[in-house]
């Protein structure tokens, strides 16, 4: 079944507003200075803060 009448513009772009990408959240390496994921070990050194442990279990 078709519909009745066309989606306008402005009615798609409204509804597809929240499909946006977000900027990634950066923050630099303690040892090296590089670009990494905050909470995250630098690909670049390998570096983890000694304060975020991650709990096993």
């Amino acid at each position: 079944m078709l519909p009745v009448k066309k989606t306008s513009k402005s009615r798609t772009r409204t509804r597809r507003s929240h499909h946006a990408m977000k900027p990634v959240n950066y923050t630099l390496c303690d040892n090296c200075g590089s670009a990494k994921l905050p909470h995250a070990v630098c690909g670049k050194c390998g570096y983890l803060n000694k304060s975020q442990t991650f709990a096993k279990g």
